[in-house]
């Protein structure tokens, strides 16, 4: 009797070896690298621990329960993975895809027979197979070391899931915004350069548009007419004047050549004008012509840089223009002084600074003389001035800067920024 109480243990020993051998195998199986030298090992453990338990097993003649092998076995050791699969399944603390202390779905990577020994409240399958070795990858030679165990691998996230765990940090975001109101808070360069150009190139065009309304057979019958206008002692009538003075004037601002006035006799059938006197009127017309391109050039570059600056800068012709009439005020007060203090001197050197020495002095009974005595400049010169003074004072008027002009451009400006923003901020 003892001797068959002495053989049941053993017996039991063995097939519960048999199964050990045959879940190993299972989860080598499973695993997809099957480490044999493990299974045996784990094999040799587990038979080793059913032989302990049956030196301390209960006889059943004796009415004693026999003591489960399962719980007088040492716990065998775990395996952790070499590496773990880049699966959907692998999910961070917070389920976040590559986060750290990522774990393996069962449903999806875990056999049966390991999803039963992970229910074991030990730990084990019934088999005494632990529980880990169900879940445990394949196996690294290098990473084992002669005790058995394994160091844990470092876990890489795929390309996918990086790309989406990157962000730019909030300093650089901010970086980028700060930027970005800089860029469209700055005063670009380009507006302020056409704001001086248009500044610079005022002057010009409006002299030259008073000088040019002056040179007129209309502004010649006003002086011709006018009170106080000296009378030609040499024996011309003012019909006369009106008919020889707007040939002058005429042949000094079209394409006429010299022979425009040269041909030009009186009713005597004597040359109306000398040669010299023919030579200093092509002199002004190449003068005044050149001067009057000049303009028309710039002031169609002006209006080009107002109309940009009317799209991209708010309250920029208005500074522009403003800017202008100063420089142009500052000029003719200038002028003025020196036109009231010393007028031949003046007149001198205006024309010294156009013509050749000698080609502008003539005699008294020349008939440029008595056509255009001294008064006529004197006049001219004054009607240029008013015409200048009156734009310059009209363009002050309109662009002054007032706080509610001031305040309005700062609004389209803020408008336009804001839309510069949205531009910039747009994918």
């Amino acid at each position: 009797m003892a001797e068959t109480d002495s053989t049941r243990p053993s017996a039991s020993v063995a097939s519960r070896a048999e199964r050990v051998d045959d879940d190993a195998a299972s989860v080598g199986a499973d695993s997809g690298a099957p480490d044999a030298s493990r299974v045996e090992d784990d094999a040799a453990s587990g038979a080793a621990a059913a032989g302990t338990a049956a030196s301390g097993a209960g006889d059943p003649d004796r009415g004693e329960e026999p003591i489960p092998a399962t719980t007088q076995r040492d716990p065998l050791p775990m395996r952790e993975a070499a590496g773990r699969p880049d699966l959907p399944g692998v999910d961070g603390d917070e389920g976040t895809p590559g986060g750290h202390g990522a774990t393996v779905s069962t449903a999806s990577t875990v056999s049966p027979a390991s999803t039963a020994a992970t229910a074991s409240p030990d730990g084990q399958d019934p088999a005494g197979v632990p529980a880990a070795a169900a879940v445990a990858g394949p196996s690294s030679g290098a990473g084992s070391s002669g005790s058995g165990s394994h160091a844990p691998a470092a876990v890489e996230p795929s390309t996918d899931t990086a790309a989406l765990s990157v962000r730019p940090p909030d300093s650089e975001a901010a970086r980028r915004a700060a930027a970005r109101d800089q860029a469209a808070a700055a005063k670009p360069a380009l507006p302020r350069f056409l704001q001086v150009v248009v500044a610079l190139f005022f002057p010009v065009i409006v002299v030259a548009a008073a000088i040019r309304a002056v040179a007129t057979s209309s502004f010649l019958w006003l002086e011709y007419h006018r009170p106080g206008f000296p009378a030609d002692r040499f024996g011309f009538s003012l019909d006369d004047r009106m008919t020889y003075g707007s040939y002058a004037l005429d042949y000094v601002l079209n394409f006429a050549p010299p022979r425009y006035l040269g041909d030009l006799v009186t009713p005597e059938g004597e040359p109306l004008f000398l040669e010299s006197e023919v030579g200093h009127m092509a002199d002004v017309k190449g003068v005044l012509g050149l001067s009057f391109v000049i303009a028309l050039v710039l002031l169609v570059l002006a209006v080009a840089a107002c109309t940009y600056l009317a799209r991209h800068y708010k309250g920029g012709v208005r500074r522009a223009l403003f800017s202008g009439a100063v420089l142009t005020l500052v000029g003719m007060v200038v002028l003025t002084v020196l036109a009231i203090l010393a007028w031949q001197t003046f007149f001198t050197q205006v024309h010294a600074l156009f013509f050749a020495d000698g080609t502008w002095t003539f005699r008294v009974d020349d008939t440029l003389i008595r056509l255009f005595p001294e008064q006529f400049w004197t006049d001219s010169a004054v009607t240029v001035a008013v015409l200048v003074l009156t734009a310059t004072i009209l363009t002050l008027v309109l662009t002054w800067p007032t706080k509610a002009r001031r305040d309005r451009s700062m609004m389209a400006q803020d408008a336009a920024r804001a839309r510069s923003r949205e531009a910039l901020d747009a994918p």
